[in-house]
């Protein structure tokens, strides 16, 4: 397999960030709360939602994924599939209208452009971690297993509830990781405590929404989703390796 290592071009960056806003998304899916009007009847909703994600071992949907950016007067919009497997393990599969795919393990991430015959590798432990250490432990919660568990990486500035849906506002306790994504908006269902949307607002100004639908709940998932095989004809980069 043909490896080189460089630092990021600049014509990689939007595919880049569009995928590392679509991996932070996703395993951003959690909340803490506090009390306000109807703090009772939210309390015990997301008190529920919480529980029931220490019974989610995989998690399969398709996703509606929505961007939007100040610079254009017209949202982007990109259909794809996730997959999660507890603890820390997903794949995230953009298939139109750009392919493009984000693999996490235990140790390190994989983002993967195969029009261009490019992936980029980017380590979850060591020295390697940089900067985005406090954003890499994030990803390590991907559903909440317990209050204790969310308590102490959030801070919630808004809750309500409408129709069937109960959205989350919040933010990031880490201050490396407000950098990226000052705000989280997080939807999810009072009936059967299912994932239903999230939103992300970048630092700069950019927003992107994504919607799950025919979710499937604690699926058997092919075992080489999560470790994808590559041509001897792409080219492997360590952005934040030395």
């Amino acid at each position: 397999m043909k490896r080189r290592q460089s630092s990021f071009r600049s014509n990689y960056l939007p595919r880049r960030a569009k995928v590392w806003s679509l991996v932070l998304v996703w395993n951003l899916a959690l909340g803490i709360w506090n009390f306000s009007a109807r703090a009772a009847d939210t309390n015990s909703l997301i008190s529920t939602w919480v529980s029931a994600q220490a019974n989610i071992h995989t998690f399969s949907a398709d996703v509606v994924q929505t961007r939007t950016f100040k610079s254009l007067a017209q949202p982007l919009t990109a259909y794809g599939h996730v997959w999660f497997e507890a603890p820390n393990r997903f794949r995230w599969e953009l298939t139109n209208p750009v392919p493009s795919i984000a693999v996490r393990g235990p140790d390190e991430m994989l983002v993967i452009y195969p029009k261009i015959k490019r992936a980029e590798r980017y380590a979850l432990a060591g020295d390697q971690a940089g900067q985005w250490r406090d954003v890499m432990k994030l990803l390590d919660a991907g559903f909440p297993r317990s209050e204790a568990d969310v308590q102490s990486q959030y801070n919630i500035l808004a809750q309500h509830v409408n129709g069937d849906i109960c959205e989350l506002t919040l933010q990031p306790k880490s201050a490396t990781a407000r950098k990226l994504m000052p705000q989280i908006k997080i939807g999810f269902s009072t009936k059967n405590s299912t994932l239903a949307s999230t939103e992300l607002k970048m630092a700069d100004g950019s927003t992107m929404r994504n919607d799950f639908k025919n979710t499937e709940i604690n699926p058997k998932i092919d075992e080489s989703l999560f470790a994808p095989k590559l041509a001897n004809d792409y080219i492997i980069v360590e952005p934040f390796k030395p």
